[in-house]
């Protein structure tokens, strides 16, 4: 009985979340990386600059609709999303919890803000596999069986090639050689196997790594010059407080307490260690806030059994004001997902903030809002653009993305718009720019105001910008204008421009 009043607890929050993230597909636009990501499906391979190549294969299938719809390059998110929930439940039913622990868990989910925006977007993926990582972690060091630890081995596996952070969880399961039960389990079932058949599959990746000077160092160079060194501990894990929401603390002090202090210890100890393991190494590498929200959503069950156990289970009617808590945390969910239309999110919740920007009005910190208006500005202004050039200079002319996102945006939606073919060498897009020919005598280029006038002087002896394009709601590292230019007579060809971005794929 207990099974099945679970499952409908279940299948009633997934059905919540689900109309919660079709309300925000609604109203909302590409966010800033998603053009890359839909990209990248067109562009298959073993590894791209930014991430392994499983988000290329997912954004491959959603291709195939050959649809530029929200909903349509968000339908794999959302399954991720029920699958993630889920599995949430199944690890609290799996640590003792009931149908009361369950819906606890699972409340806290939903309440997070940093369940929120996070899921309409690839990095969704990496939480998928984490959770799914440490659930099979879970019941490895509960029954020792060898179909666990294989199903640990495809889910980290996986969540490599999908996105480089799993190597942070993959660092807590050291915590497997801290108790005797668990490095009796993995001789017993010959871990070795699962190490060389790991090794085996993500092989591809790293040679791809290999062959393309190994971007992901680039990568993250650039983002610890330009963001990570700038945050401190304490911002990190203030962050990571008001993403949880602060009422989940009520689950999620509990749950780490629990883990270590629960009887049988060696069960519940040495999973607490690797979360904390994981959660140490990924603070010392000053990750961002949202690179901690699967280390999040692991605790939540481990509180929803203690709560249950230790105070639903002394009185049950507490079970309501532990509700009622956690239910004042909905306020918080516009505050990471875009739930609201602009004008309510701006009328309601912007006060709270609000803050100064160079040149805009607003400082938004969604892209999702303002971009659904933005691109087909955009797009329109660049066709006025292109169809104002003669006809002998549209022949073969080019519209080139500075960032990665214009490009994307080129490449999903510019046929519609009657614009020419794109190209660009920012990240992947570097990849796949021309090898070979002449460059076109006639570019229409597009930058954000992060970059100077003079970036394109160095490839055309002409570059006029001719037109800026505000955007009063941006908030995204100040980029509040974009501007066309008009670049002419340029003094490479494809391969030369190739070799003169060689080292400069994340400027």
């Amino acid at each position: 009985m207990k099974d099945k009043v679970t499952l409908r607890i279940i299948l009633i929050f997934c059905l919540i979340k689900l109309a919660l993230h079709l309300i925000a597909d609604s109203h909302t636009g590409f966010q800033g990386d998603e053009p890359l990501h839909i990209s990248a499906g067109n562009h298959l391979a073993w590894g791209y600059m930014e991430f392994p190549p499983m988000i290329g294969l997912i954004a491959f299938v959603q291709n195939l609709f050959h649809s530029d719809s929200i909903f349509v390059h968000h339908i794999f998110p959302h399954l991720a999303t029920l699958v993630i929930m889920v599995t949430i439940g199944l690890t609290t039913k799996a640590a003792g919890g009931g149908p009361r622990a369950v819906f606890l868990a699972l409340l806290a989910y939903v309440i997070a803000p940093a369940s929120g925006g996070s899921n309409l977007q690839p990095v969704v993926f990496s939480q998928l596999f984490w959770v799914l990582s440490f659930y099979q972690l879970f019941k490895f060091v509960q029954s020792s069986d060898r179909k666990h630890l294989w199903y640990l081995t495809l889910f980290v596996t996986l969540g490599f090639l999908t996105k480089y952070d799993m190597l942070f969880f993959m660092t807590g399961l050291v915590a497997l050689l801290t108790s005797k039960h668990t490095r009796q389990a993995l001789v017993s079932n010959r871990w070795w196997q699962c190490v060389l058949v790991f090794l085996v599959v993500v092989t591809p990746n790293i040679i791809w790594q290999s062959q393309h000077e190994w971007p992901v160092y680039q990568m993250f160079h650039r983002l610890y010059e330009t963001q990570l060194d700038h945050q401190g501990k304490g911002d990190i894990l203030k962050g990571i407080m008001l993403a949880s929401n602060p009422v989940s603390l009520l689950l999620l002090v509990p749950g780490i307490i629990w883990l270590f202090f629960r009887k049988p210890g060696r069960i519940y100890r040495t999973v607490g260690i690797a979360i904390v393991v994981s959660f140490l190494v990924l603070l010392k590498a000053n990750g961002k806030n949202y690179y901690f929200f699967s280390i999040i959503f692991t605790i939540l069950p481990f509180g929803a059994v203690w709560v249950e156990e230790k105070l639903i289970g002394w009185q049950q009617w507490l079970l309501w004001p532990v509700t009622a808590i956690l239910l004042t945390g909905a306020v918080l969910i516009p505050f990471g997902f875009p739930l609201l239309t602009l004008d309510n999110y701006l009328q309601h919740y912007y006060k709270y903030q609000q803050k100064d920007i160079p040149g805009g009005k607003y400082a938004v910190p969604y892209e999702e809002y303002y971009t659904q208006e933005m691109w087909p500005h955009v797009l329109g202004e660049m066709r006025a653009v292109y169809d104002s050039l003669p006809a002998a200079e549209k022949k073969d002319c080019m519209v080139w993305g500075k960032h990665y996102n214009q490009t994307g945006i080129f490449e999903l939606m510019g046929k519609q718009y009657g614009l020419p073919k794109e190209f660009g060498y920012h990240g992947s897009f570097y990849s796949w720019a021309p090898a070979s020919g002449a460059m076109p005598q006639t570019v229409v280029a597009l930058a954000f105001n992060d970059t100077p006038d003079y970036f394109f002087t160095p490839f055309y002896e002409e570059v006029i910008p001719v037109r800026v394009i505000p955007n009063i709601y941006a908030g995204v590292e100040g980029r509040v204008n974009q501007t066309i230019y008009i670049c002419k007579k340029p003094k490479y060809n494809f391969a030369e421009m190739k070799e003169q971005f060689r080292k400069r794929i994340f400027e």
